[in-house]
């Protein structure tokens, strides 16, 4: 069972859709797992492929939508100084995801 957020535990801004997030990854976990069956089923190289095309869109998807979060609680609701912080590792991780592939 999860303790109810103390002071000493900042909100995120994911918070509110926690169990969608985690749906969502398990889901995902999921899907990795049926590669690994894949995999050891010896399947046809493309189908094994077009399932890992299918987890990276995914995990994309995951990936955006904390992005998106991120910029509207954590960036637009700091102040001075932590914005303009905020605002840089919103913009290294964006450049991350860009940079994969």
């Amino acid at each position: 069972m999860d303790a109810a957020p103390s002071a000493a535990t900042p909100t995120r801004g994911y918070s509110a859709t926690k169990e969608q997030l985690r749906s969502r990854l398990k889901r995902i976990e999921g899907q990795v797992r049926g590669i690994d069956r894949m995999v050891d089923e010896e399947r046809y190289c493309i189908d094994v492929l077009t399932q890992i095309s299918a987890v990276q869109a995914a995990l994309d998807k995951v990936a955006l939508g904390l992005l998106d979060d991120h910029a509207r609680t954590c960036v637009a609701g700091a102040e001075g100084d932590l914005r303009l912080e905020r605002t840089d590792e919103l913009m290294a991780a964006v450049g991350r995801m860009m940079r994969r592939g």
